[in-house]
């Protein structure tokens, strides 16, 4: 009963005139950047945190959710029709979704990979309203030497999923560490690595960072590539599956669904992870496994489950612990401190229209995003017309502007036109830029209990093994660690994501 009287609060929230309208704003914006290769959820957040500085809480934090949620609908068809994922959780999208439109199928795969994100958004949100208040009561139980284990256990979990080289993530998990250490330090006030520049005491800007090592960068990245589409946008034909097509993809939309919520709460899970993972069980279990690749729906629809499955659940964790699973998760934090709001399991209790509000939301969102998906397709697919060498002015200038909205300092910019080239080099280097931004997040958070922690055994380390909480979570991350370093499962990690070649 209480569920459903805390479900009316957040739909009263959510159906508000101001509300209803950024929410839409957000899943056209993410539609829009998921419909247009070499954007994505991340820069287009970055680029939009300043924005939130002038919008109420709620309305900020739903356009953001819409944002990133759309954007796993928008990246689905570029996938199909011109094979270019538009978001990254879409490159498996690529291999049967494009075949299927190549077959003469292409709206039957828009309809089954728009409906089957719509059952999954709708499963995931349900689940993320049903768990997420016993998990904040539980969260109330921890103290600091619990929220710092647990955010060892965040980072580990970060680097044992991260697709590519584990070297290489864990490089990228301790770089985003020790930038997070630079400023002024809290308790002692004594300025550390600011290197005498006075811009640098009050820290490394979280959303400078984003911006460069996702915006810049990601503009850099794209301009250098050829615009090569196989462009079939001219032959739709019709949006309704037959019988056949929803027989096979039904089962993997459920599969794929349930994949999703439970990878989407992992800490560096998310939607990527999930539709690999999902690509890789459909093609195992399935009795015709040569099919995939050649337009098989399964290979479609369980995937585009996955993702948005787990573009719901990532947020439980951010709304009942305060930890962002994931790089989206971690610009969330970014939105609700530029508010004063503690993400953990206090927002429930003391700001209920946020936390409703927000989930709420979600339903709404993903109506709204199947409406936007397959009646508006002839204007997604105008939008696929236009070159990215049109855009990126554009996307350069809004990114420059968000930057010096910040501080209005002009040192602001050059700091993320820098990391927008060191963004460039690691992506050369497939080092990715997630690992780097959440123990960027996550760092100062460590720090801070880690000491509070210790100040109040008054410096006996043992209080991290003595608390049965803390030494548990503690256990679990060492055996993630041990697990990963097994060559079976090492090789078995690097499969799922090398699916797509």
């Amino acid at each position: 009963m209480e569920l459903f009287d805390n479900l009316m609060l957040g739909f009263s929230v959510a159906i508000s005139p101001e509300n209803l309208a950024y929410a839409l704003l957000g899943c056209i914006l993410g539609t829009l950047i998921g419909v247009l290769p070499g954007i994505g959820p991340v820069p287009t957040i970055a680029m939009l945190l300043p924005i939130t500085y002038v919008l109420p809480p709620v309305a900020g934090l739903i356009m953001l959710a819409g944002i990133y949620y759309g954007a796993q609908y928008g990246g689905s068809t570029t996938a199909i029709l011109v094979a270019l994922p538009g978001e990254t959780s879409a490159v498996v999208t690529v291999l049967d979704g494009h075949q299927m439109a190549r077959n003469g199928r292409a709206g039957a795969a828009l309809a089954i990979a728009a409906l089957g994100s719509f059952f999954a958004g709708c499963v995931a949100t349900l689940l993320l309203a049903a768990f997420a208040p016993p998990l904040a009561e539980v969260a109330f139980k921890f103290g600091p030497a619990e929220y710092f284990s647990l955010m060892v256990l965040g980072l580990v979990g970060a680097v044992v999923l991260a697709s590519g080289s584990l070297p290489k993530a864990i490089a990228m998990i301790i770089l985003g560490l020790l930038l997070g250490m630079v400023g002024t330090d809290v308790n002692s006030g004594v300025a550390r690595f600011d290197f005498g520049i006075p811009e640098l005491q009050d820290g490394i800007d979280f959303a400078i960072v984003a911006m460069g090592v996702f915006g810049f960068s990601e503009i850099m990245t794209n301009l250098e590539q050829k615009e090569n589409r196989v462009d079939i946008t001219d032959k739709i034909g019709s949006l309704y599956p037959n019988k056949q097509e929803f027989k096979e993809a039904a089962p993997a939309v459920i599969r794929g669904t349930a994949l999703g919520s439970a990878l989407g709460i992992l800490p560096g899970g998310g939607a990527v992870l999930s539709s690999f993972a999902s690509y890789t069980l459909e093609k195992k279990i399935s009795k015709n496994p040569e099919r995939f690749g050649k337009g098989h729906p399964a290979g479609l629809a369980g995937p585009e489950s996955a993702n948005n499955a787990a573009a719901q659940t990532s947020f439980i964790p951010l709304l009942t612990l305060g930890i962002p699973g994931n790089a989206v998760m971690a610009l969330m934090v970014g939105a609700m401190t530029i508010h004063n709001i503690q993400p953990g399991p206090q927002v429930m209790s003391s700001h209920p229209e946020l936390f409703w509000g927000l989930i709420a939301s979600m339903w709404i969102g993903n109506l709204m995003l199947v409406v936007l998906n397959l009646p508006l397709i002839g204007l997604w697919v105008k939008l696929l017309k236009v070159p990215y060498r049109i855009l990126f002015p554009a996307i350069l200038v809004f990114c420059t502007i968000g930057v010096y909205s910040l501080n209005y300092n002009t040192f602001d910019i050059f700091m993320t036109a820098a990391f927008g080239v060191v963004g460039y080099v690691w992506a050369k280097l497939k080092c990715e830029g997630a690992p780097l931004l959440l123990g960027l997040v996550l760092g100062p958070m460590m720090e801070e209990n880690f000491r509070r922690a210790l100040l109040l055994s008054r410096g006996d380390f043992s209080t991290f093994i003595s608390r049965p909480l803390s030494a548990s979570l503690l256990a679990l991350a060492l055996a993630l660690v041990v697990l990963v370093a097994l060559p079976a499962i090492r090789k078995k990690r690097e499969e799922t994501f090398v699916e797509e070649d």
